[in-house]
């Protein structure tokens, strides 16, 4: 009878601090005159409306792990021949990007390239309480350590909403070529260092995703960075933005979020990284596959909810890889699976799987941090970027994604990613996807939480995430939406 009533009262308070949330994020794109990015239309193009159209004739390749993006970083700066532009959440001026041989610091290679081109990097100030990592004095070192006896210029944007961050992550150079990610230059909280293979090492492992695009595109990435240069230093732009020549086939967007009254060219926000999801999974018919660092976005999840309680076909599959034990954030990100779980109920077979990685060492599982952000749906629409599922990304930090809509760059792309995460080759992994979630990820992972649970060893490094079933549990990251994402 207790057990009941606690029941009840949880569900009730579940439904409105729900209702409590969404009403307050509406209210606010009302206000901005942003409320399509929130609601576009159900039936409307796969593109962003709030956004720069997408480009023709670009060239968009994934760059799985940090052992495969950093290195190509590293080629593409040294080889600058007019400039090199960086923004991102944090740098350290010791971070390498390519190891083995002779070890060059992220100082050094801006240094000596800046010998020869203009080198800028733009990083976020910093957190202005201690509460948060990293803080603004360490950032303040560490922008004085890299350039100092260099001509690399540095600045600090301090210009974050209350509680939230600047949290893109951008390589441009010579407005030719774009690194989109995914991967900061640091090792702050784990190396970004790390290969495919994800083998056990003795700090953390670490998954990520970066974009290398080519073409026109590039030129909306330049003059981000480059509005944003101006006004955190009060100075012309540095240099017009030249748009390359096609280099592809591709057609990809540029997509952002920046919060309202941070900078003048955006004024009223722009928030189409949320819009461009949402077109996305409300279109999704039979597959809906994401990586991400977090999954705490009430509206995103209520629109994968909806997907579950209702399949748009009996193939629909919906696949979520998190890390095991975010860096924040964890009981909210277990109480929206808990929310997918309960939608799931009922379904036969189960279409949600929610599963985490490790790296691993024969039958010794060690920690490994998925920090990518990746989406694809239907093998027909991909993102790849900074932001992660939740309202810090959505709505309240900046945050820089491409899209594209070209089902081979799909389709390759998630057999790529999930060859890396079975643990089999892509042939192996290139059926009908909802064959080969019922038929490899779904046992595989299954069994490994089992084999976790009964303390016996591991013989795979892909393990089932469950939720939590309790409804404020469930709404710990709406709520936190609520009072921090505000």
């Amino acid at each position: 009878m207790a057990d009941d009533v606690i029941g009840r009262l949880d569900e009730a308070l579940g439904r409105g601090i729900e209702t409590l949330v969404a009403a307050h994020h509406r209210r606010r794109l009302s206000r901005l005159g942003r409320l399509a990015q929130l609601d576009p239309p159900v039936h409307g193009p796969p593109w962003c409306a709030g956004a720069a159209a997408p480009r023709e004739g670009c060239e968009l390749e994934l760059l799985v792990d940090g052992a495969s993006a950093l290195p190509a970083i590293a080629d593409a700066i040294d080889a600058a021949r007019s400039h090199v532009h960086i923004a991102g959440w944090h740098l350290e001026p010791d971070f390498a990007l390519v190891r083995g041989g002779t070890r060059q610091s992220l100082r050094e290679l801006l240094g000596s390239t800046a010998e020869r081109v203009d080198v800028r990097v733009l990083q976020w100030a910093g957190a202005p309480l201690r509460v948060f990592n990293p803080s603004r004095s360490r950032v303040r070192r560490e922008s004085e350590e890299l350039t100092r006896g260099t001509s690399v210029r540095c600045a600090l944007d301090a210009r974050e909403r209350p509680m939230h961050c600047h949290h893109e992550k951008l390589v441009i150079v010579d407005d030719e070529v774009a690194f989109v990610g995914g991967i900061d230059l640091t090792a702050l909280g784990g190396d970004r260092f790390d290969s495919s293979r994800h083998e056990a090492r003795p700090d953390i492992g670490w998954h990520d995703v970066a974009a290398r695009v080519r073409g026109p595109v590039v030129a909306d990435v330049a003059a981000h960075f480059r509005s944003r240069w101006q006004e955190v230093c009060a100075e012309e732009e540095p240099g017009p933005v030249l748009t390359p020549d096609a280099a592809g086939s591709h057609r990809v967007q540029l997509v952002r979020t920046i919060p309202e009254r941070i900078y003048s060219f955006a004024r009223d926000g722009e928030f189409g990284i949320l819009e461009a999801y949402t077109r996305a999974l409300r279109s999704a018919r039979r597959l809906v596959y994401l990586e991400s660092q977090f999954l705490w976005s009430q509206h995103i999840v209520e629109i994968l909810a909806a997907k579950l309680r209702s399949p748009p076909s009996e193939e629909f599959r919906l696949v979520v890889v998190l890390p095991a034990r975010p860096n924040n954030g964890r009981d909210m990100t277990r109480g929206q699976l808990g929310v997918l779980a309960a939608a799931d109920e009922g379904n036969e077979p189960r279409r949600f799987l929610a599963a985490t990685i490790y790296a691993r060492e024969r039958a010794r599982l060690s920690p490994l941090y998925v920090h990518a952000k990746v989406g694809i749906v239907d093998d027909e629409w991909l993102t790849v970027g900074s932001a992660n599922l939740n309202e810090h990304s959505l709505l309240n930090d900046t945050e820089v994604n491409l899209v594209a809509c070209d089902p081979e760059l799909a389709r390759d792309t998630r057999l790529r990613l999930w060859a890396e995460h079975l643990e089999h080759s892509v042939d192996e992994v290139s059926g009908e996807p909802a064959t080969v979630v019922d038929e490899l990820w779904r046992p595989i992972a299954g069994e490994q939480l089992e084999r976790q649970r009964a303390s016996a060893p591991a013989t795979h490094r892909l393990v089932e995430l469950p939720g939590v079933s309790r409804r404020a549990m469930a709404l710990r990251g709406p709520l936190d939406g609520l009072l921090v994402d505000g």
